[in-house]
């Protein structure tokens, strides 16, 4: 008996399409719709909580360590970063479903959320406000 092979492009098409899609997780953000941003929070539904083990990870073991971010369940929802201006202003939500432990630890970081040494510890003055930055420092972002 023979075995019918579908043509090799066909079966690139096919490895190519059951492949992680890596480019969907990375989040780069537009520092213009984010100015003032100054706090966030991750909201997600425990039962979601429970199918994603790298968000699962984040919420309950990284969340502690950040100053100015906090976790909020909301029945149903799917776990999503939002980023909150100085009023409270939703600036914009960031899907966290399909991103690993140290992507949202990576963009957490790259967003200018402060990092404490451990959960209770004190934040350095110039940390308070963080991540909001002065307009001066947000200068050397090529997409301004």
């Amino acid at each position: 008996m023979s075995l019918l092979l579908p043509p090799l492009p066909l079966l690139l098409l096919l490895a190519a399409l059951a492949a992680p899609a890596t480019a969907a997780t990375t989040y780069r953000p537009d520092w213009n719709r984010l100015r003032g941003l100054t706090r966030a929070r991750v909201e997600t539904c425990g039962g979601q909580l429970n199918r994603l083990k790298e968000v699962k990870a984040f919420v309950t073991q990284d969340i502690p360590f950040y100053h100015n971010l906090v976790m909020k369940h909301l029945p149903g929802a799917d776990p999503e970063l939002v980023l909150l201006g100085r009023r409270y202003e939703e600036l914009e939500r960031i899907p966290l479903s399909e991103m690993t432990r140290e992507e949202i630890n990576a963009l957490v970081q790259e967003l200018g959320f402060y990092r404490k040494v451990a959960p209770d510890a004190q934040v350095p003055p110039e940390y308070v406000w963080a991540p909001a930055r002065p307009p001066e420092e947000t200068s050397d972002h090529t997409d301004l």
